[in-house]
Parts: C-alpha cells; sequence; structure tokens
C-alpha cells in the first residue's frame, strides 16, 4: 500500500497565501517562535535557536508531507511571515486531520489566523474530501479559541489534562469541523 500524501498546494485568501516554508523564513520563525506568548502555548526547544528553525524548514515540515502525516504552511501576509499553520496526525483511512497554527506578535488580532484556519479546513474537507478536522486548544488560551469560534468549528468538550507545555500538563478544548458544517 502506497503512503497517502498532501499535494505541495499554495492556497490564496483575500490577504494571504499559504505557502511551503522556505530557507528565507528562519530569522522571522526565530523571532515569532521566541515570544513569551508563543512559547507560552508551545513546548518548543527552550532556547529556540536558528539551527531548529532551519531543521524544521529544510526537514521536520517536508518530512511530515512526504511522510503522509500532515502539510505544514507559511502564512505570507503582505510579503512577511505572519505565522505557521499545519495539519497533523492525519488520519487518511478514517480522513480526519488536525490543525494547529501559531502566529506571529504582529499579525496577532488582525483576523490573519481565523482566515488561514477556514482556508486551510475548507480546503481539506472540500478539496481533499476530508471528513473531519480537529483543533486542540490549550483551554487557557482564549485567542486561540477564539480563532477556533470565529473560524465555524464546533466546540466537543474538554480532553482533560491531554496537552503538554512548558509549565506542565494542560487541558485541551476540542473543536471540530465537519463538511455538514459548511453546508449551513
Amino acid at each position: 500500500m502506497s503512503i497517502q500524501v498532501f499535494p505541495d498546494v499554495v492556497l490564496r485568501t483575500r490577504r494571504l497565501v499559504l505557502r511551503a516554508l522556505l530557507e528565507e523564513d528562519v530569522d522571522a520563525i526565530v523571532a515569532a517562535v521566541s515570544d513569551p506568548v508563543t512559547r507560552r502555548w508551545l513546548p518548543l526547544p527552550e532556547p529556540y535557536a536558528r539551527e531548529d528553525a532551519m531543521s524544521f524548514v529544510r526537514e521536520k515540515a517536508p518530512a511530515a508531507r512526504v511522510g503522509g502525516s500532515g502539510l505544514v504552511r507559511a502564512i505570507e501576509w503582505g510579503g512577511v511571515l505572519a505565522g505557521v499553520i499545519d495539519l497533523k496526525r492525519t488520519d487518511w483511512r478514517h480522513r480526519e486531520t488536525e490543525i494547529g497554527y501559531w502566529a506571529a506578535p504582529a499579525s496577532r488580532a488582525q483576523g490573519v489566523m481565523t482566515e488561514a484556519t477556514v482556508a486551510l479546513s475548507r480546503w481539506v474537507l472540500a478539496d481533499m474530501a476530508f471528513e473531519r478536522v480537529v483543533l486542540r486548544i490549550a483551554t487557557g488560551n482564549q485567542a486561540s479559541i477564539r480563532v477556533a469560534e470565529k473560524a465555524g468549528f464546533t466546540y466537543e468538550g474538554t480532553a482533560r489534562k491531554a496537552g503538554f507545555v512548558h509549565a506542565g500538563r494542560v487541558d485541551l478544548a476540542v473543536y471540530s469541523l465537519i463538511p455538514d458544517d459548511l453546508r449551513h
């Protein structure tokens, strides 16, 4: 049986381009994920060095796609990196995947992440014929919860102590989007 993979797609919205990561993004990635707000919710290496970002761009992001587990996209807004969004924990048999994301500080509270989440989730449901897209968000991460709600995801419940951040284990709010949600 061959491995199923996502195409190396470029998605465009009114303001954004969702594209593959480039080596030119490395410095912007380091700056964004070194921000204390981003670090609070992501269990990234401490400190996050340029080598970590280079490995992410050159190895980890491409490996997710070619290995069939997901798809990592840079979010470009006005010609600069506004964040990263990805599909992960992809289950091809059951046509389910999870979206994760982080925003660069300058792009927060601008609707960028909601727009990117809408674009990627609609693409995977409509164009890739998936049946379910999930978001798992630390219950204290109110900005990400707002993104889920504004993007039309439905709250399903809380998975207790299911996530991990630098401060330890956290509860995760689980949100989903299915094709039927797009018909309303």
